[in-house]
């Protein structure tokens, strides 16, 4: 992978596959079990449309820990998250929201990953965000973009993925922008319909007021996500007991250089995987 800016599709490393087997339960005995009993699964319900490939189902069955059962389960809470939320995700591409993308400063990934190999998603929800140029419902649609190129990744599906939540200079103008619906969507995507292992949130910078925010998110936060949640305020050095200073920007008082790029760096990997999109786009129910 020469550009940074690209995700990795190389096949898994021996390490990679060793982890795999050691948090996962993957072996080649039990993928080949699963493999057979999803597929004799989504036959049963027959109401569901999706691939049934290699390929498709261990993207599913890796967050699973190749559970056939929690498999369809899944794939079925997918279903009905995109029926419930159509309005949003049917037929979304990502020349819908460029713009958003490349000039919203909402969303950014570090190009490098941390110490246990996980992909950083960086989301700006302070200052940096305007809610008149991005509104929540783009930002939602910007999360859901972005899960669909990072289950491709052999590595994220395998290490999952780390957020850090970025309220420096949060104001009313944000705050007022969050509504109940929007945050509920947001929380039951994430808990519910995402194909990924998310394994920590972090929360930094945020001030006073972002109590206001907190009582928002909470009644839709069940105890496996809130388990994952950390609160660091401007004390970087709380961060850094999860990811070590040498894998962050100075932005987060890492050792990195501070980030010079953002969401219109990363805009081009979206495009080159617009068949992905078109394929989640016939996802669901029949």
């Amino acid at each position: 992978m020469s550009n940074v800016f690209d995700i990795d599709t190389s096949p898994e490393t021996p390490e990679l596959l060793e982890l795999a087997r050691v948090q996962l339960r993957e072996t080649p005995e039990i993928k080949e079990k699963a493999f057979k009993e999803l597929r004799e699964l989504l036959k049963k319900n027959s109401d569901l449309n999706y691939r049934d490939d290699d390929a498709f189902l261990q993207m599913i069955l890796r967050p699973c820990h190749w559970y056939p059962e929690g498999a369809i389960k899944l794939l079925r809470q997918i279903a009905e998250f995109r029926k419930e939320n159509a309005k949003f995700v049917k037929g979304l591409l990502p020349e819908q929201e460029k713009k958003a993308f490349c000039e919203g400063n909402v969303i950014n990934i570090l190009t490098g990953k941390d110490q246990l190999g996980r992909r950083v998603l960086i989301v700006n929800q302070g200052k940096l965000w305007n809610p008149d140029e991005v509104t929540a419902d783009q930002l939602f649609k910007l999360f859901y973009m972005i899960h669909i190129v990072a289950m491709q990744e052999f590595a994220t599906q395998i290490n999952g993925v780390v957020v850090i939540m970025d309220f420096e200079g949060l104001s009313l103008k944000q705050v007022k922008a969050l509504s109940p619906g929007s945050t509920k969507r947001l929380l039951t995507f994430i808990q519910d319909a995402m194909p990924l292992r998310l394994k920590e949130v972090h929360f930094v910078k945020q001030p006073f007021i972002f109590n206001m925010v907190w009582t928002l998110i909470k009644p839709f936060v069940k105890e496996k996500l809130k388990q994952r949640m950390f609160f660091h305020g401007d004390d970087m050095k709380k961060l850094h007991k999860h990811i070590p200073a040498d894998y962050l920007p100075t932005n987060y008082g890492g050792t990195l250089p501070a980030i010079d790029y953002s969401g219109k760096d990363w805009y081009g990997v979206t495009e080159r995987y617009v068949q992905e999109f078109e394929q989640w786009n016939t996802y669901g129910f029949k």
